[in-house]
């Protein structure tokens, strides 16, 4: 397996794993909180989505597709744009109030944009410094596993979040 199928066969894996998650999911749910401070369903699908994005366009040499494809005016959340969602306060998370076809169609554009990217990359890619501000050096390779990271555990957490709320409920 090359490096392009493997990372395509990895971030490949972030869309079904969201459909599962939200299949037969009661709306209220989406916002559901253990605790006043708790993120939300909805709020984890938005910052996975968030995250990737916005990572991945300055490694893509693109705009992002929040805001080319018009997700940020279709979601209509009441805080800048540019927002993903790091450092957000309990009242930010608890904002993000959306139905989950428009979570999972956001996360499928980034998600898209994300696997386009890697299906043109050759292994000395991989090595490429894109991040000079960390020592080491962040790599291509380093950054995308970590976006890739961060997607499946958000994922996984909204999947706890579900399944937490099923149970007490």
């Amino acid at each position: 397996m090359d490096v392009a199928d493997l990372l395509t066969d990895g971030f490949g894996r972030i869309v079904p794993t969201a459909r599962r998650l939200l299949d037969g999911l009661p709306a209220p749910l989406l916002t559901w909180r253990a605790d006043p401070e708790a993120n939300t369903i909805a709020w984890l699908l938005w910052h996975a989505g968030r995250g990737q994005d916005a990572q991945l366009a300055p490694l893509a040499g693109a705009e992002q597709v929040w805001l080319r494809d018009g997700w940020a005016r279709r979601f209509d959340l009441p805080f800048a744009d540019d927002a993903s969602g790091y450092g957000q306060s309990s009242d930010e998370v608890a904002a993000v109030d959306v139905p989950a076809d428009l979570l999972l169609g956001y996360l499928e554009a980034a998600t898209q944009a994300t696997t386009t990217f890697v299906a043109g990359l050759e292994p000395g890619d991989l090595d490429r410094v894109v991040d000079e501000g960390w020592d080491p050096p962040v790599t291509l390779g380093a950054r995308l596993v970590s976006i890739l990271a961060d997607d499946l555990q958000h994922l996984g957490q909204a999947a706890y979040v579900r399944g937490l709320a099923e149970r007490v409920r």
